[in-house]
């Protein structure tokens, strides 16, 4: 653009004195802004001309009138169409937003819906799981998972307090037999017998109260506090030396003499291997077996016995609560069918594990603990 004329008239420099200009009027009641351009004869062709209605040879001036008030009426129109079609698109789109999210959410509430139906005396109720492949169809996948949980937890504490019952009305018949008979017929009764049976039941009664007590403490799954360093080696040997072996004669070895660290508490791991041992003594022939060694990150204990071993289809089925192999020979030398049920809890309580490893001959329970480092190696 031609800069300003070095004279100072205002106008642009290459373009004539009257081109353009600027001023004030009076008009329309007041003093409006007036905008001038001059239009000579040599800028505009015949066809222009002829379009405006004016001669080829005469020179036009335009003016540009500024109103103010139109100005602002137009920016006001401006204003309300605008505000207008924003109230209207916020509603359209809040209208669409709605419906889009009902639309959404409604498997949601059939779900809401259906797990509301589910109760402790029905718990086989599942959701409905929607074939849309994104995160309500996981929705409805985890909620069917976690009530399918809950219906197996609750089937086996049911299950677990019909066979409590069970064992614990054996016994209780036993006992009430043997002194309702003592009682009707006292001159013909061998008391130091009925005594010594009522002892024997109320010591069962006991040892399966001690095991549901230990149970129920288990299944709270409280962290214990501050564990201790256990060697269990020591430990098992002290076991060894201390286990009553009277009924039967049998041999009970730990061959392991090297110190093995565990954190834990004494007391269940006492509880764990006596379990174990005791399951071996009531199967055993002649001989029971501790072995104790480090491995790597864990220590590995190994109880064997030379009795008549355990199918492998029961393999793990043994650890179930009140599950016994030979109902009659466990209830006879004194077994509730809880010992290895604890045994295994408690090791998981510890961080580890306790499965029945395959031997040719006897059974043979391999528990694995994590190993505690000691000082040197720390």
């Amino acid at each position: 653009m031609p800069g300003p004329d070095p004279s100072g008239n205002g106008c642009p420099r290459g373009w004539p004195q009257s081109r353009s200009g600027a001023g004030r009027r009076d008009m329309a009641g007041g003093t409006q802004r007036v905008m001038t351009a001059d239009i000579w004869p040599d800028e505009l062709s015949s066809d222009k001309a002829a379009a405006l209605g004016v001669a080829a040879d005469v020179k036009l001036r335009v003016y540009v009138v500024v109103l103010p008030y139109t100005a602002e009426a137009n920016t006001k129109i401006t204003d309300r169409v605008l505000l207008r079609a924003g109230i209207v698109s916020l509603v359209l789109i809040a209208a669409v937003a709605y419906f889009a999210v009902r639309i959404a959410l409604r498997p949601i509430e059939t779900i809401r819906v259906l797990t509301a139906s589910v109760t402790a005396s029905d718990p086989r109720e599942r959701v409905t799981v929607p074939a849309t492949g994104h995160e309500i169809t996981a929705l409805a996948t985890t909620i069917n998972s976690t009530l399918q949980r809950l219906d197996d937890a609750a089937a086996q504490q049911r299950r677990f307090v019909a066979d409590a019952a069970h064992e614990l009305r054996s016994p209780l018949t036993t006992l009430l037999a043997s002194l309702e008979v003592a009682l009707a017929y006292p001159e013909r009764t061998h008391w130091p017998a009925a005594v010594t049976t009522a002892a024997r039941q109320t010591r069962r009664l006991h040892a399966l109260a001690e095991d549901l007590l230990l149970l129920a403490r288990l299944d709270t799954r409280t962290p214990m506090t501050r564990p201790d360093t256990v060697d269990l080696t020591a430990l098992a040997l002290r076991l060894t030396e201390q286990y009553p072996l009277t009924e039967r004669p049998l041999t009970l070895t730990c061959d392991s003499t090297a110190p093995a660290h565990a954190h834990g508490n004494l007391d269940e791991y006492e509880r764990l291997l006596r379990n174990l041992v005791d399951n071996a003594a009531r199967h055993a022939a002649h001989r029971i077996r501790i072995t104790i060694r480090n491995q790597d990150a864990w220590v590995v204990t190994t109880v064997h016995d030379d009795g008549p071993g355990v199918p492998t289809e029961d393999a793990e089925r043994i650890f179930e609560r009140f599950v016994r192999l030979d109902d009659a020979r466990s209830r006879d030398r004194g077994g509730t069918g809880l010992g290895l049920a604890i045994a295994r809890d408690l090791a998981h309580r510890h961080r580890g594990t306790l499965t029945l490893t395959p031997r040719p001959l006897g059974a043979c329970f391999e528990l694995c603990l994590p190993r505690a480092p000691t000082t040197a190696e720390e």
